[in-house]
């Protein structure tokens, strides 16, 4: 009897042959196999680079190398945004793309410090180089100049001639027209009936200015000008001094020019606004602001005085058209350029009856009060503190 286990032994003899010719046969057919997959994985994989550099090129910013070429003037405005300080370099051709400055900018942590101004850059600079000058002061064609609050346009144009180098006599014959600096007609209108001065006095805004070095008299008048009406845009003035204080805008400039002038602290405007209103409006009082005279006097080309070295004659001057001292009502037009908080207080003056005002310590603070006798004794605290007022 033939053992089963080697009959299945012997057929799996049998069988194992054309297994081994199959698998000899299919051995051939997985290595073409394997070249075609391999083949086919090195192209997907040379696609998938290929789709990598492309995409990838999509989110590089576009960036010039090296440190540039021809040397250009490009004006950074203030408050400028990196972005926008970006598209101002893309206009001018410095860089090649604003995402290239502003990834260089955040990667500087000064870049926080740039500054408003016109600099000297060269076109086609990395985005680097470009921030790297924008920090660098040499790299600044102008530096700036502050107006002050309070400063008369005499003194602004002073100013001005000394850091654009040009002649005060060009500041001074542009602001002849203020309209065609930018002042609308309708600011030159009064409802008290009396005339207007109509110059740039008061419409050029105090501040810090950063000028291009190409503009001439006009034009820098003009950005103060246009400063002016944003502010005061800004705060509602016009519609509000017209509403609430029956006063056209051009009166409520007038008395945020006076209390400018007369106030010793910032905290005093208000008040320093009201009793001109009282005293203009009210009561039918002259002023008495010895500001006015001394305005007067700076006109005429003579240096302006302490309230207690006023003479009689200067102070009641008939040919002066800014005497407050026996003329009532308020004077031709502003005397200086009031600041956002002389306006604000001229807007919105403090409530009372107040009509008498006098500083009584060195600081500037005032004493207010309703009657003379109030006021006399004031003015003793004043000459006590060592005001000089006593003299007058």
């Amino acid at each position: 009897m033939i053992d089963e286990l080697d009959v299945a032994f012997e057929e799996d003899a049998d069988r194992s042959k054309p297994r081994r010719h199959r698998a000899r046969k299919g051995g051939g057919r997985s290595a073409v196999a394997l070249l075609v997959t391999f083949v086919l994985l090195a192209g997907l994989g040379g696609g998938v680079y290929f789709g990598y550099t492309k995409v990838r090129g999509l989110f590089v910013a576009a960036d010039y190398s090296g440190a540039g070429s021809a040397p250009v003037e490009v004006q950074v405005q203030k408050n400028a945004s990196l972005t926008e300080i970006g598209n101002e370099l893309v206009k001018a051709d410095v860089v090649k793309s604003t995402k290239a400055f502003t990834n260089a900018a955040e990667a500087e942590p000064r870049s926080k410090n740039i500054q408003s101004g016109t600099y000297n850059l060269r076109k086609q600079m990395s985005a680097k180089d470009a921030v790297a000058l924008l920090l660098d002061p040499a790299a600044r064609v102008s530096k700036g100049v502050t107006i002050p609050e309070g400063k008369t346009a005499k003194q602004t144009f002073e100013l001005l001639a000394k850091a654009t180098g040009l002649p005060v006599k060009d500041f001074e014959a542009a602001a002849k027209d203020p309209e065609a600096l930018g002042v609308p007609d309708w600011w030159f209108k009064r409802n008290d009936g009396k005339q207007v001065a109509k110059g740039a006095e008061g419409f050029l805004f105090p501040d810090t200015y950063e000028f291009d070095p190409k503009a001439d008299a006009g034009q820098v008048l003009s950005t103060m000008v246009d400063h002016f009406l944003t502010v005061t845009g800004e705060l509602g003035f016009a519609d509000d001094v017209q509403k609430s204080l029956k006063v056209s805008p051009y009166e409520a400039l007038i008395v945020a020019s006076l209390s400018q002038a007369e106030a010793g602290i910032a905290d005093d405007l208000p008040k320093v606004s009201r009793v001109a209103y009282n005293r203009a409006y009210k009561e039918d009082m002259t002023l008495q602001f010895d500001v006015t005279t001394n305005y007067w006097l700076e006109l005429q080309g003579k240096d302006p005085k302490h309230s207690g070295e006023l003479l009689a004659k200067e102070m009641e001057d008939p040919k002066n058209p800014y005497n407050t001292e026996t003329v009532k009502g308020l004077p031709l037009g502003p005397i200086n350029s009031p600041g956002k908080a002389a306006l604000t207080g001229a807007m919105k003056p403090a409530d009372g009856p107040w009509l008498f005002f006098v500083a009584v310590d060195k600081s500037g603070k005032s004493a207010f009060a309703v009657t003379s006798a109030e006021h006399d004794k004031n003015v003793q605290k004043a000459c006590a503190a060592g005001i000089n007022l006593c003299g007058k």
